[in-house]
């Protein structure tokens, strides 16, 4: 693949090949502007990521009230836990697939197939650009919920780095779920249901909604052993341990596992999606 240049006067001079990682980037940029193209959007997502913060905030030290922890858990790590989980949501649970699902529908993904880039090289970059794109509402949230003191500070930098790292890890694994789900466009042609379910189900077992401290024993094992907990609870536990130690790098190798697991699962669905594939003409 090549890069073309277009100069001022029109005309264009070929430059020299694209490399992978050159192309690769440039679809994620592009998933990226196809969400902060929309101005109206990224200024209305924003003010409703700061008013969430606020509403969780109040919400949850409601529920609290005067009491000082419930189930051994502090109103303090409760609060922040709920509020951090709500902006995690916002990057990793975007109302949004890439348009894999309307390109299988009307025919068009045909000729993604025929491309050079793979068609799970172009959907993964179209999401993470799209998901790229509501990290600085985000962080404008964090910002407001560390001002507000919703949100405690890591206590040390080895913290704040483990916990950016599980949350990079988080972000990829989510993203390999929507790919999977997105892939059902191949069999019903419209993963509107499938989505659905699926993000209700991503919801409540990572632990966005409701932490997983307050769930009984027997469910919490359970949702820790999907890789839905490996989103959002594994990085929001990381920040909220006090004393963070070695022991972090287990959830760390289980996250990576993780990746290699849908990795390979998101391949067996994708070769299985290909026999359903017809080109008609050849």
């Amino acid at each position: 693949m090549s890069a073309d240049v277009v100069l001022t006067d029109g005309s264009e001079v070929r430059d020299r090949p694209a490399g992978p990682l050159a192309v690769r980037l440039a679809l994620v940029q592009q998933g990226l502007r196809s969400v902060l193209v929309f101005r109206a959007d990224v200024i209305v997502g924003t003010v409703t990521t700061v008013t969430r913060v606020v509403l969780v905030m109040l919400v949850w030290r409601a529920v609290y009230g005067e009491r000082g922890s419930v189930s051994g858990i502090d109103r303090a790590d409760a609060v922040g836990y709920a509020v951090l989980g709500a902006l995690f949501a916002v990057v990793f649970q975007p109302w949004q697939f890439s348009n894999l699902n309307s390109r299988v529908r009307n025919g068009n993904v045909v000729f993604d197939i025929m491309r050079p880039v793979g068609l799970l090289t172009q959907t993964v970059a179209a999401q993470l650009g799209s998901s790229l794109a509501n990290v600085p509402k985000a962080i404008v949230g964090l910002a407001l919920a560390l001002l507000l003191g919703a949100i405690p500070a890591p206590s040390s930098a080895w913290q704040t780095g483990v916990f950016v790292l599980s949350a990079v890890l988080g972000l990829v694994i989510a993203i390999q779920c929507n790919l999977i789900v997105g892939l059902t466009a191949f069999w019903t042609t419209d993963v509107g249901g499938a989505y659905m379910i699926y993000s209700m189900a991503a919801a409540f077992c990572s632990g966005s909604l409701i932490p997983l401290w307050f769930m009984p024993d027997r469910l919490a094992g359970v949702l820790r052993a999907l890789p839905f907990s490996a989103q959002i609870f594994t990085p929001l536990s990381i920040w909220f341990d006090r004393t963070p130690g070695w022991n972090v790098l287990g959830e760390l190798a289980l996250q990576a596992g993780w990746i290699v697991v849908l990795a390979f699962a998101a391949h067996l669905v994708w070769l299985r999606a290909l026999r359903r594939t017809v080109i008609n003409g050849g």
